[in-house]
């Protein structure tokens, strides 16, 4: 009996390393995204003293409430893209005087001071555009809750301050290429836009 078992057992060996499967581990992979088509169409909101240019694939919404208190200006705005799951929001306030612009520099830039501790890094750049308008963007690299902000002004009458935030959990990886196509799109923003006068 041992030498049938053993004769059995010799041949499944046998039988099995000669049709050995090679397991290969396999590629990291990150979903796919269906980038929607550029095109840009212009924006005019009758009660804000600007214009710009925004994607088509993007929408101008506006929510019945604003965190219980009333807005301190009509202005403000969702920049909302489903197709990508993320929306640029928008407030403007109305410049009073110098203390008043230097206090809303300041509210900019302790926004994005709050992401340090999760950011991996932050590049700040000063721009002024083809109409003259000025501000300064931040690019806040890491899993944030808005990797870009930013904020246009005229420093004595106008401040416009604006946030992209995505709807699902912000994986730095993940959203890469989702942020480098919003990116474009935010620079046209920013390159076309322009005081009402």
């Amino acid at each position: 009996m041992n030498k049938l078992v053993s004769a059995v057992l010799v041949v499944s060996l046998m039988m099995s390393c000669g049709q050995e499967k090679v397991y290969l581990p396999k590629p990291r992979l990150f979903p796919q995204v269906n980038l929607p088509e550029k095109g840009y169409q212009e924006a005019s909101e009758s009660d804000c003293p600007f214009t710009f240019t925004y994607p088509t694939y993007g929408s101008l919404n506006r929510e019945e409430y604003f965190k219980d208190e009333d807005p301190v200006h009509s202005c403000w705005f969702d920049l909302t893209m489903k197709e990508i799951n993320a929306s640029i929001h928008f407030s403007y306030i109305p410049v009073n005087d110098r203390p008043h612009f230097d206090e809303l520099v300041n509210d900019a830039f302790r926004m994005v001071t709050e992401h340090n501790q999760k950011a991996d890094g932050r590049r700040d750049s000063l721009f002024r555009n083809k109409h003259d308008v000025e501000g300064l963007l931040f690019d806040i690299e890491g899993d944030v809750a808005t990797p870009i902000q930013f904020f246009m002004t005229d420093s004595t009458s106008h401040f416009l301050r604006a946030s992209l935030y995505f709807d699902d959990k912000v994986d730095a990886d993940s959203i890469a290429p989702v942020l480098r196509f919003v990116r474009t799109d935010i620079d046209t923003l920013i390159e076309s836009f322009q005081w009402k006068f």
